[in-house]
């Protein structure tokens, strides 16, 4: 709209055409134009996360009160040239605010996109504050006031490409808050982003036609309220009380009240109507009541059941036989410990649309696609979405046996026998709780069974709970599995550049199906890590706080682990060889641990019969951990913990000791340090202050994990030194070769 001097009120009244920007989540702006042409709009057309369009106020009012599908609608004002900070106040004070705005009113401004010499969007929506504020200031002083929730008059400023467009938001709060759910489960998803999935999945054609709707995972009920709200004719924020124009000064009350009784009668009209069969299952019995009570404030409390249910009980029995839509929105997998228990979760879900909803339709919207692709059902369309910034996918199927990729509908006798249960009030049969495999899930799964029978047997005659089962044998599967008694701990590399993001996901959710299946274990007892280079403090990083512990045998002593909250678990699997020959050198002896983490190696010299120990680390939770250890084998105060940095203490140190373990980490930046610690820098030092509290005829065992790392040579001219590496592999570390090195150091 160029620069003009007629107010809206009298544009409106010569029933000029206004221009409106309409923003929306990105990804529905086809919808969205859809919706805007069917309301009036006049030249609309899309652009990124929102439709521009033309019309009267009437049109704007409408677009607030029955758009499904905006997040806000903003009237614009005025454009004009503006290349700096000066130019932008001198931009907005040419507008007559006092068309808009009381002098006593307030103003919320919302700043977006660049300038020269406006830094922020602070200081953007500063000047122009500023200039709406000098324009309307009276001479008593009198000037509107800042007011960022509720404000009388909210101001869109967005510059871009030395263009400066001013818009009025006549919607006040996004639209998207329609203000029936006030609670909510833990990630909700945002009502209109909810009404697009509807849309796509064609629900306001199946509602015409009296079908049915169920949501098997339904959280907060966002699905079954926009969705009852379509097929009931209700107008989205029909009881919205405050509006972005309700104290605009062109606000036209009559027009308003009139489209707003005409809202309220279709929508009288459509409640008469008998309800549709609306039904949401949720699992967790804390969220029925909440969920109850979004239902009522919807207005929707005749057309909407909800009720308690696993997935895996689901069953819908909708009256006389009608078909209908299933939509639903599972979890995502953001936390790598859901992974293993999604990929079951999405291949349950596939099963029960196979056995129970044959005939339906299906919308499915995930952010994992690759889960989708487990339920074994082609999807006939895909559309992309946005969850936020979250890219996700909206999988669209018709639920028909030959859409099925794996498993078939139940036969009718099976299909009877469930509903006879479902209506004798019975849960359903249970399903069948193991994951099918794939052809590469089977591949993986056979490795991991030749691997179990050699590697299972030889660990039992060692007397070993835990060790290491597989680790990237085949390089397509690029991760690392450590059996700890029951329990599987799975850490994924970083896949080879061969193989693309995509195929990775794929092949580690072989691994999450294929795992429980071999070892007999449930799914809940599989946990997943993400396992990248860290340095120093990164890997000692708290991951979760469960604080779950467990008890694993090695040898003759126990020891505890944790799988859950940290990178690592407590015990480094690979140093078992060294640790046991400690126990068998340890007799009689003072042994020293530098860097002692939680103590595994001090356990097993006290076992082994050690005369003292001390040990060393600048941590107190690997201490704390280090004493319990020493406390569950029952070992007594002779054993010394001490929390320090181990080249400060070494320096001060004046013991004397027969055998001295010393396992640094690469690189360590704790802020309890006073310089960083480099191995491949530091280690020569190190190693000739540990050998000056060597006793005669003691032994120092020196390891590093550093793949780079390269012993100085001149120690080897000041002591006996001796490559021990190949020496300290067990048979499940004899893959990989590199997974640390180790030298014995004599005087």
């Amino acid at each position: 709209m160029q620069h003009k001097r007629n107010t809206v009120l009298e544009i409106n009244e010569m029933r000029e055409t206004l221009e409106f920007f309409i923003t929306c989540p990105k990804g529905i702006e086809g919808l969205l134009l859809d919706e805007l042409r069917a309301l009036g709009a006049s030249s609309a057309r899309e652009t990124v996360a929102g439709v521009h369009a033309e019309g009267d106020l009437e049109l704007g009012y409408r677009i607030c009160l029955w758009s499904r599908l905006a997040n806000r609608v903003l009237l614009i004002l005025e454009r004009f040239p503006g290349s700096d900070a000066q130019s932008l106040y001198d931009g907005v004070a040419r507008i007559q605010w006092a068309d808009h705005l009381q002098p006593d009113g307030s103003l919320a401004v919302d700043f977006t996109g660049q300038l020269a010499g406006v830094d922020n969007t602070h200081f953007g929506a500063l000047r122009v504050k500023d200039a709406i504020v000098d324009r309307l200031r009276t001479a008593d002083g009198t000037r509107p006031s800042v007011n960022k929730v509720n404000p009388d008059l909210r101001v869109n400023v967005h510059c871009r490409n030395g263009e400066v467009q001013l818009a009025l938001d006549l919607s006040g709060t996004s639209l998207h808050q329609r203000g029936y759910r006030l609670q909510q489960g833990a990630a909700p998803l945002k009502e209109n982003l909810a009404a697009a999935v509807l849309i796509r999945a064609n629900w306001p054609a199946l509602a015409e036609q009296g079908a049915a709707l169920a949501d098997p995972m339904c959280g907060s009920g966002t699905f079954l309220v926009e969705a009852g709200l379509m097929a009931a004719d209700i107008a989205p924020n029909l009881h919205r009380q405050q509006w972005g124009f309700s104290h605009w000064l062109q606000h036209v009350p009559a027009l308003w009240q009139r489209l707003h009784a005409e809202a309220q009668q279709r929508a009288d009209a459509g409640l008469a109507r008998a309800p549709l069969w609306i039904r949401g299952y949720e699992a967790d019995p804390r969220l029925l009541q909440p969920l109850r009570n979004n239902i009522q404030r919807a207005g929707l409390g005749e057309w909407i059941k909800v009720y308690q249910g696993e997935l895996a009980t689901f069953a819908p029995h909708p009256d006389q036989g009608q078909k209908g839509l299933v939509v639903c929105n599972p979890p995502y997998g953001e936390r790598l410990g859901d992974a293993a228990s999604l990929v079951y979760l999405y291949q349950k879900l596939g099963e029960v649309l196979r056995s129970e909803c044959t005939g339906w339709q299906a919308a499915i919207f995930t952010g994992n696609p690759e889960l989708g692709r487990r339920m074994g059902i082609r999807s006939h369309k895909q559309y992309s979405l946005f969850n936020g910034a979250l890219p996700c996918k909206l999988l669209l199927m018709d639920l028909q046996s030959e859409r099925y990729v794996t498993g078939a509908a139940p036969n009718s006798a099976e299909r009877a026998e469930r509903t006879e249960r479902a209506e004798a009030g019975d849960a359903p049969a249970p399903m069948e709780t193991s994951a099918r495999l794939s052809e590469s899930a089977q591949m993986f799964a056979n490795r991991l069974k030749k691997n179990l029978k050699t590697l299972g047997k030889w660990a039992r005659q060692q007397q070993i709970s835990c060790y290491r089962l597989y680790d990237a044998d085949m390089p397509e599967f690029a991760v690392a599995i450590d059996v700890y008694g029951d329990w599987a701990h799975v850490q994924e590399y970083a896949a080879p550049a061969s193989i693309s993001e995509d195929k990775a996901q794929a092949r580690l959710q072989d691994v999450l199906v294929a795992l429980p299946q071999v070892l007999g274990i449930p799914v809940s007892q599989v946990v997943l890590k993400q396992r990248q280079r860290q340095a120093g403090k990164q890997q000692y990083q708290r991951m979760d706080r469960r604080g779950q512990f467990m008890t694993v045998n090695e040898g003759q002593v126990k020891l505890l682990v944790n799988l859950t909250d940290y990178l690592d678990t407590g015990l480094f699997l690979d140093h078992r060889p060294i640790r046991l020959r400690i126990a068998e050198e340890a007799r009689g002896k003072r042994f020293l641990n530098l860097f002692c983490y939680t103590a595994s190696a001090t356990v097993h010299a006290a076992v082994g019969g050690a005369r003292k120990t001390t040990s060393v680390d600048l941590s107190k939770t690997y201490l704390d951990w280090a004493r319990r250890n020493l406390s569950l084998n029952g070992l007594s105060d002779l054993h010394q913990l001490v929390q320090d940095d181990v080249m400060k203490w070494l320096e001060q140190d004046r013991g004397e000791y027969e055998l001295i373990f010393i396992d640094p980490p690469t690189f360590s930046n704790s802020k309890r340090l006073d310089d960083v610690f480099d191995v491949q820098r530091d280690h020569v030092q190190l190693l000739d202050m540990a050998m000056a509290r060597l006793a005669p005829g003691g032994v120092v065992y020196f390891s590093n994990n550093f793949r780079r790392f390269r012993l100085d040579s001149a120690l080897a001219e000041k002591y006996q030194v001796e490559d021990i590496s190949a020496q300290t592999l067990d048979k499940d570390f004899q893959r990989n070769t590199r997974i640390h090195r180790t030298w014995k150091l004599m005087r």
